[in-house]
């Protein structure tokens, strides 16, 4: 069962040329969460406020829970269709306590014990008589949430809501606010042009660009199998090579060597493709078969962040990026040997 269903939606701002929106579907598994992920301009939060119903669209239909809220015949206003909203900035009242912002505008004869019921969902119990101003950034996101959940809404929608947040409570969050809609049984529409959140937070991510869906699947999908090149480079980084497909249809014949790859028999044998190498399979062996340079050199914690370069056969140079384990001992100008893993390697039809 689907909770949302949009069919063929598309929307133009007065004065564009181009279309925000262009012939978009898309349908929502109730109780799912699914994150619309791109750069700026892609149309994901334009696609946001037509479900929302802030805007319309010329071209398409929106259902939400099998009910039809938006065509060229029908138009449901956004308090009659049954969304929860969570702003980037929440969007709090200054003047109302906890209790009073979590409960606003729900008129039900059960108020009190709903408002403390979604209170104690997201962990605020005992803030109840707390102002905005005496919460944490986490704790504001919290109340929001709550107040979005209150109406026991068909779809809460949440536009960019880490993006307040330092680092660290960003990570925290992403698992609280994930758990939340999870115990709610809520169904829920991230915006996001963060694809750490998108992966952390997603049943299913949609990535978007230039109004168009570029790739839909679950995070796995996304980051291991990019459907080209656009989204192999936006999720995640990603060395984009040009090949053909070996004889064996195991791997792939590219300036850098033959890279083997799990996917290559889903192609002709002699066919010109892309491949996306993740930095993540690049593993370091003194008995390797390939050798580079290292250009470039930057520690996060978790990982050297490394440039290799590689001499090809034609003479000419490849900048490889890579993640290498903390505990080895390198530096810029080292020698590596190295062999690449296939699970990473994922192949894109060449166009």
């Amino acid at each position: 069962m689907f909770d949302i269903e949009l069919k063929n939606i598309t929307k133009t701002y007065s004065g564009s040329e181009e279309s925000a929106v262009k012939n978009l579907s898309l349908t929502v598994k109730k109780g799912s969460i699914v994150t619309l992920l791109g750069p700026s301009g892609c149309g994901k939060s334009t696609t946001l406020r037509l479900i929302a119903g802030f805007e319309r669209a010329e071209e398409g239909s929106i259902e939400l829970a099998g009910k039809t809220v938006s065509d060229k015949n029908i138009w449901i206003p956004p308090e009659k269709r049954g969304v929860g909203m969570v702003f980037q900035d929440y969007a709090l009242f200054p003047h109302l306590n906890v209790f009073k912002n979590v409960g606003f505008g729900y008129k039900g004869k059960d108020r009190a014990e709903r408002v403390m019921e979604v209170i104690r969902l997201v962990n605020l119990k005992g803030y109840e008589k707390r102002y905005p101003h005496e919460l944490s950034g986490g704790q504001q996101q919290r109340v929001a949430l709550a107040r979005a959940l209150t109406r026991r809404p068909v779809v809460v929608l949440l536009d960019e809501p880490f993006s307040n947040l330092d680092a660290d409570l960003r990570v925290h969050m992403r698992f609280e606010v994930k758990r939340i809609i999870s115990e709610a049984g809520a169904t829920a529409i991230f915006v996001s042009h963060d694809q750490r959140d998108a992966l952390a937070i997603s049943d299913k991510i949609v990535v978007m660009n230039k109004g168009v869906i570029e790739q839909q699947g679950t995070p796995k999908e996304i980051y291991q199998s990019p459907s080209n090149k656009f989204v192999a480079s936006f999720v995640g980084q990603s060395n984009i090579l040009e090949g053909k497909i070996n004889e064996d249809n195991k791997s792939v014949l590219t300036d850098l060597g033959i890279i083997p790859s799990y996917s290559a028999y889903n192609y002709k044998a002699g066919e010109k493709v892309y491949i996306s190498i993740r930095p993540g399979s690049l593993e370091i062996d003194r008995n390797g078969q390939m050798n580079g340079l290292i250009k470039e050199l930057t520690y996060s914690g978790e990982f050297f962040d490394i440039v290799v370069e590689v001499t090809l056969g034609n003479g000419t140079c490849q900048h490889l990026i890579a993640h290498i384990p903390p505990e080895e001992v390198v530096k810029v100008g080292d020698s590596l040997n190295f062999n690449i893993l296939s699970q990473y390697v994922s192949i894109i039809k060449y166009h």
